[in-house]
């Protein structure tokens, strides 16, 4: 019985087409040198990258900021280059909105949440003054998480609100089309929650599993997360969707103390293990039959990593099977090191379809407003086949909306004046509403705005929450827009 079980094992893994890929990390020449990167504490990423541009929070004295560079802006970084530094406070995270890749998201110690416009040209001066600055937190913001299908939704958490267990949430995921949130909390379970109404759907209830990260992963209607078992040696556990009472896996794996964070490629099922302050990323091929987790390889290397940041599915290079990039902050050296996950093939530089399944791209299936009337819908999907185009199986934007996307495609460098936001028929629609330590937030065109641009300002150049109030135990902070002028 017991060599039956392992020739089964040895099958397997034998016939997976990525049990051959490795780990290629940039040369010197061809990673960022010279980044002072941020020395904060908190288990953050500290790097977010698209197609455009790579994003690293960075230390400073008097405030916080990051550093925004072109994504082909390699080599030597010079010490004085112009940063993102609005923030009075650590910057501890930031990420890159998936429906515009000139637009960024951070968050703070300073208890807010800035929504950037990046130039084409990438910040050639320091930039000051952001589009949007979302005041709605009593205490630091320590995540922020965009929608994955729905445009211009930005979900924030914070160290504030106290309700019921939520206490200081370690991580927020949700999944394919945003209807479930998953969290981690201080308590160390999971919990599953709607979005929309911040009701607890679902809590986990393992004893031998104390969770700080979660993921979602997708076609296989199973939980993931990451933490350690009452030994304190690092875990790795699968859960049913459906049933958090009992994992389905417990995986122990070494008794190190860095968090432990996965990144999943719903295309490949493929996942990935990497430890804060360990210079090794592990990785495995999941299936939805036993034994679910399948070990592929470990990259390793002598340079631990405080941090990484993932490139979009769309940016990776496939004339050389690259399925996966990493970017590593190393922090002792104060450089960011790009790691490309490659699958050898013989025929190299020809597409390899079977490697490159369609994946989520870079166009909202639907707008804010639809998913909060309770729509919910998958990712447009896109074919990384250079030359190929795949139909959008949704409602196209309206033109009016289409003209405020090409109009706020613009983007200058200059300054504008103070208070002033250069952006196309767009007025202030923001509504924060905080349940569980969560708040949405919003964007949309102004449906009686004509102009090619409008300007708004406010009595103090940011927005402001004028009235909050409770109901039926929900907290909600909403924006007053009669102090704007048109």
């Amino acid at each position: 019985k017991t060599l039956t079980m392992y020739m089964s094992w040895r099958s397997s893994f034998h016939c997976s087409k990525f049990r051959h890929v490795f780990g290629k990390p940039a040369t010197k020449e061809h990673s960022y040198d010279g980044v002072p990167i941020t020395r904060s504490v908190h288990d953050n990423h500290y790097c977010s990258a698209n197609p455009c541009f790579i994003a690293v929070v960075t230390e400073c004295a008097g405030g916080g900021s990051f550093l925004v560079l072109p994504v082909h802006h390699t080599g030597r970084v010079d010490p004085q280059h112009p940063r993102v530094c609005g923030h009075s406070g650590r910057v501890l995270d930031v990420k890159w909105n998936p429906f515009d890749d000139h637009c960024i998201a951070s968050c703070s110690e300073d208890c807010t949440v800035k929504i950037w416009d990046i130039p084409a040209c990438g910040v050639q001066q320091n930039l000051t003054k952001a589009r949007k600055t979302l005041i709605g937190h009593s205490r630091r913001v320590g995540l922020i998480e965009w929608h994955p299908t729905a445009e211009n939704l930005l979900l924030s958490s914070a160290y504030d609100y106290k309700v019921g267990n939520l206490i200081g949430q370690w991580q927020l995921c949700f999944n394919c089309d945003g209807s479930r949130l998953a969290v981690t909390c201080k308590d160390r379970r999971i919990r599953v929650l709607d979005p929309r109404t911040g009701k607890i759907l679902q809590v986990s209830c393992s004893k031998s599993h104390r969770a700080s990260k979660v993921l979602y992963l997708g076609g296989l209607k199973m939980l993931l997360s990451t933490g350690c078992s009452p030994w304190n040696h690092r875990q790795v556990v699968l859960w049913d969707l459906d049933d958090l009472s009992e994992p389905l896996l417990e995986e122990d794996l070494d008794g190190s103390a860095g968090v432990l964070f996965p990144f999943y490629d719903p295309d490949t099922h493929m996942l990935y293990l990497a430890g804060k302050g360990d210079g090794n990323i592990r990785c495995y091929e999941l299936s939805a039959e036993k034994p679910y987790l399948s070990f592929l390889m470990e990259y390793r290397s002598l340079l631990p990593q405080k941090g990484l940041g993932v490139m979009p599915k769309r940016g990776l290079d496939v004339s050389t099977c690259e399925v996966f990039r990493f970017y590593r902050l190393i922090a002792v050296k104060d450089l960011v090191e790009p790691l490309s996950m490659i699958v050898p093939r013989k025929e190299s530089g020809i597409f390899q379809e079977d490697l490159y399944p369609l994946t989520a791209g870079n166009q909202a299936a639907m707008t804010a407003q639809e998913w909060l009337s309770g729509i919910n819908r998958g990712p447009v999907l896109m074919s990384l086949e250079p030359g190929t185009h795949v139909t959008n199986p949704y409602p196209e934007i309206p033109a009016r909306k289409r003209l405020v996307r090409q109009l706020s495609s613009l983007r200058f460098q200059t300054d504008p004046p103070v208070g002033a936001v250069t952006r196309a028929n767009l007025v202030l629609m923001e509504e924060v509403e905080q349940r569980k330590c969560h708040t949405l937030v919003w964007f949309e065109p102004h449906p009686k705005q004509n102009h090619s641009y409008t300007q708004y300002t406010h009595h103090r150049g940011q927005v402001q929450i004028n009235n909050s109030h409770q109901a039926a135990g929900k907290l909600f902070l909403k924006f007053h827009l009669d102090d704007f002028h048109f």
